[in-house]
C-alpha cells in the first residue's frame, strides 16, 4: 500500500488531479492519499495571513469531499504553508517515511506559478518521486 502526499491548490478539484489518482489507484487499490493546500494568498500585495490559511482549510475540505465522491480515499486534507516547497517540507519532516511519493498538481504553463519557480523540479529534493500532473483550474 503507497501513500501518496498530493499537493495542489486551484487545481485540487480538478478532473485531471482526479484522473491520475484513479489512475494510481487502479495500480494499487490500497493506496492512500493526503491532500495538502499551500495558503496561497489572492493576487495583489495586501492579504490578512489568518484569512489566506482559513480559505486554504476551506478549499482543502471541498477537495476532499470532491475526490471521495469519486471514489478516491484521501485520509487527510489540511492546509500548508504559503510556499509550496515549505509545505511539502514541514509535512515530511512531521511524518518521516510516511510517504512513497509526491503527487504535485499545477496549472499550465503560462498561469502557473509554481512552473516559473520550478516546484515541481525542486520537489525532487525531498528524495520521493514526483508525479507532476497539469490541470486546469476548477
Amino acid at each position: 500500500m503507497a501513500r501518496y502526499l498530493v499537493v495542489a491548490h486551484r487545481t485540487a478539484k480538478s478532473p485531471e488531479l482526479a484522473a491520475k489518482l484513479k489512475e494510481l489507484l487502479a495500480q494499487d487499490p490500497e493506496a492512500r492519499f493526503v491532500l495538502l493546500v499551500p495558503a496561497v494568498p489572492p493576487p495583489g500585495w495586501v492579504y490578512e495571513e489568518n484569512e489566506v490559511r482559513r480559505r486554504a482549510e476551506e478549499e482543502a475540505a471541498a477537495a476532499k469531499r470532491a475526490l471521495e465522491a469519486q471514489g478516491i480515499p484521501v485520509e487527510e486534507a489540511k492546509a500548508g504553508d504559503i510556499s509550496p516547497l515549505l509545505a511539502i517540507e514541514e509535512e515530511l519532516l512531521a511524518h518521516p517515511g510516511a510517504y512513497q511519493a509526491i503527487v504535485l498538481s499545477t496549472l499550465p504553463p503560462g498561469p502557473s506559478r509554481w512552473l516559473r519557480l520550478d516546484v515541481h523540479t525542486q520537489a525532487e529534493r525531498f528524495g520521493l518521486p514526483v508525479i507532476h500532473v497539469i490541470a486546469q483550474a476548477a
